[in-house]
């Protein structure tokens, strides 16, 4: 498995490593989705500034947002045998985490691996855009924090 954590939090409002953290989050995500294929990925943690840049380009939404993830694998035929998956991007904003933690009233720490497994599943192809793509993803966040004893507060 690799992941490349790239940190372009110009405001240094990240003041910890969530490397480690999000190596467990995949690795329990995994196994929780009996995935047995090596990965990987790579996690950017940026401001509301560059997040919103990215969402207004790709996605043709001019705002911020808390985290977007662009999935390499939208068929198996990025598959290369003897290769790990490469799954692709998630981009995190700290500082929407950082706001959404204040509102929701638990740790930034909390807030940014709910933030990590939401956009690990995009890239694993779990989305939810009707109702119950979304019960079954909000399912699945869920149940992996609950695994890793990562609960609201």
């Amino acid at each position: 498995m690799a992941i490349d954590f790239v940190y372009e939090d110009e405001m240094n409002l990240c003041e910890e490593s969530y490397e480690k953290q999000f190596l467990m989050i995949i690795e329990t995500t995994l196994n929780h989705l009996n995935i047995e294929d090596d990965v990987e990925l790579s996690c950017l943690l940026i401001d509301d500034k560059q997040i919103h840049e990215i969402n207004k380009q790709y996605r043709d939404i001019d705002r911020s947002t808390d985290v977007i993830s662009f999935a390499l694998e939208d068929s198996e035929d990025f598959m290369v045998e003897g290769m790990p998956r490469s799954l692709g991007d998630i981009f995190i904003s700290v500082e929407h985490a950082m706001a959404q933690a204040k509102e929701y009233e638990h740790s930034l720490h909390r807030e940014m691996c709910f933030l990590f497994t939401h956009g690990l599943l995009h890239l694993l192809g779990y989305d939810h855009m009707n109702e119950e793509d979304e019960k079954e993803m909000f399912s699945l966040q869920k149940e992996i924090l609950g695994m890793l004893h990562i609960e609201r507060g």
